[in-house]
């Protein structure tokens, strides 16, 4: 039996993998709760600020778009707009193609936070991920791309 040629410094790369994933969700729900907003809302508005600026003007996205852009189930995708919708971040209408579904799209106070929260995110980002060096920012951009979904 021939002996192990793993590195030690690359370890269980999944345990590696997760235990840097934590600590950046962990830090990004801290970050969140001045804005009083949990990662999931934040990720919906997410989804219809980059619908707004698809389609200025546009009229918002279905319930049933949201979640699966979200990859979430329809019934989360609800229970997160009503959260958005009693701290007037969002609004519905009624689709004008579709009478039976329902739109969603950002509310001007929803705009202003989404971009607050945004900048804050990047300045985050560029912290967390400042610990590295430029080409090891780049390698791992790349690494990852690789590694979406199966």
């Amino acid at each position: 039996m021939q002996p192990r040629t793993e590195s030690p410094a690359q370890g269980d790369l999944s345990e590696l993998f997760h235990r840097a994933f934590r600590a950046l969700r962990h830090s990004w729900v801290e970050q969140l709760a001045p804005f009083e907003l949990t990662p999931h809302q934040f990720r919906a508005m997410q989804a219809l600020a980059r619908t707004s600026l698809d389609s200025p003007g546009g009229e918002g996205l279905r319930l049933k778009d949201v979640a699966e852009r979200l990859h979430i189930a329809p019934r989360s995708a609800t229970e997160v707009m009503d959260q958005l919708e009693a701290k007037s971040l969002v609004q519905r209408a009624a689709d004008p193609v579709d009478r039976r579904a329902t739109l969603v799209k950002l509310t001007p106070e929803g705009q202003k936070l989404s971009d607050r929260v945004r900048a804050a995110r990047r300045g985050h980002t560029e912290q967390y991920f400042g610990r590295l060096n430029a080409n090891d920012r780049a390698e791992l951009a790349r690494i990852l791309a690789q590694l979406g979904p199966m």
